[in-house]
């Protein structure tokens, strides 16, 4: 039964062994951070007495640090022509970056920790994100729909470990065992994946500026700037519903619920946008997300958060894996991981003033209006992505 998944050519769910093993990494990976990730917060607010402004600091310090360096390894990814080795270094770092967060006793050191935590996330994705493009399967959006899917399983995994021992370990007992799998996919990453990259190339092709970059795909930036800035901190939604009456110990459950839509969503949605084109389906991620941030904007009840939660799943679902398989679309192919770098890097320089934004617009008028700025963005990134950007062809017909 399982021999007949594999495609003709040794694909199996139509996807490379490097796209599997890498898929499993992120699952591992993602077990890891989602251990501590949705507690993080409320560590910081209720063991260390941080502000919500100190929390949009952390968040935009440590998204934003991550996303340049994504530009800055892409860049050596492709200009050296080596791949595997900034994936398990980054895979690494991040590994040993969370149990020291058991250590902690003020917010400023989380703030360092989280930074190193993310150093690692940015020396890895771009180089793994072009491994994942390099392979031979059955369809970009297949491929990173697939890579999401499992690591957003990891993302349903990491919260039910949370919930189950948070009454045995508390807060300091989990960051030290998120160590395990994580240093698991470091180590798969060492054994199984392969390189892809060629050798280092010319000097000449690496003088790398957006307008090397397609006209098309800097419009999308642009879009995606708009969205970004007014997209704070997932933080930000646990901190709402803690906000509305939610138990400190049931944040991880929502977390979980939202993780799981997610992970059963991301690969079907990549699939489609083969099929179909990436915008139309980006589109309705935008879409649901302007719902859900009016959600936590006008939300009364804990019961509503319920619902929102799992939406948000769908929105990741929507738009992860398949804005990544934009950006293959419409990256020259020399020019691959640092067009992954330039995306992430848009995405991150951005996280900064999101977060920032949304803790002093929390803390001084209050969590409806930092949500009523997220929708505004999402809504204004939608119009610039819907009209300027043009729809991408269909890859199968």
């Amino acid at each position: 039964m399982f021999g007949k998944r594999f495609h003709k050519d040794g694909l199996i769910f139509g996807v490379s062994m490097n796209v599997l093993v890498l898929g499993i990494v992120s699952l591992f990976a993602d077990m890891s951070t989602e251990m501590v990730y949705p507690l993080i917060p409320l560590f910081l607010v209720n063991a260390l007495g941080a502000t919500f402004i100190d929390v949009g600091l952390i968040e935009g310090v440590a998204e934003s640090a991550a996303s340049i360096l994504k530009i800055v390894s892409g860049y050596l990814s492709d200009r050296f022509g080596k791949r595997k080795s900034l994936v398990y270094a980054g895979y690494a770092i991040a590994a040993i970056a969370k149990p020291l967060l058991a250590f902690t006793t003020a917010w400023q050191q989380v703030l360092a920790i989280r930074f190193l935590d993310r150093f690692g996330k940015g020396i890895r994705s771009s180089a793994r994100d072009a491994i994942i493009s390099d392979s031979k399967s059955l369809g970009a959006g297949r491929s990173f729909g697939f890579q999401r899917s499992l690591d957003t399983l990891g993302a349903v995994i990491g919260p039910l470990i949370a919930v189950a021992l948070f009454g045995i370990l508390s807060y300091r007992g989990l960051f030290l065992l998120a160590f395990i799998p994580g240093i698991l996919a470091t180590a798969l990453v060492v054994f199984f994946v392969k390189e892809t990259a060629a050798g280092p190339r010319s000097k000449q092709l690496y003088k790398v500026s957006f307008r090397s970059l397609d006209a098309n795909f800097r419009t999308f930036l642009l879009g995606l700037g708009i969205f970004f800035i007014g997209n704070s901190s997932d933080a930000f939604l646990f901190l709402r519903a803690q906000n509305l009456g939610v138990p400190t110990l049931v944040v991880p459950l929502l977390y979980l619920f939202m993780n799981v839509i997610y992970a059963v969503s991301a690969f079907p949605f990549g699939i489609v946008s083969d099929r179909i084109g990436r915008k139309a389906v980006l589109l309705m991620g935008l879409v649901i997300f302007f719902i859900v941030y009016l959600g936590f904007a006008f939300a009364s009840s804990a019961l509503v958060i319920w619902v929102l939660f799992p939406l948000y799943g769908l929105y990741y679902g929507l738009t992860d894996g398949v804005s990544r398989a934009l950006v293959s679309d419409l990256a020259p192919p020399h020019l691959k991981a640092t067009a992954f770098g330039t995306y992430y890097f848009v995405v991150g320089v951005v996280a900064f003033p999101a977060s920032l934004i949304a803790g002093a617009l929390w803390q001084t008028v209050g969590p409806t209006f930092a949500f009523l700025y997220g929708a505004f963005m999402a809504v204004t990134a939608l119009l610039v992505i819907g009209f300027f950007v043009r729809n991408d062809r269909p890859i199968n017909t």
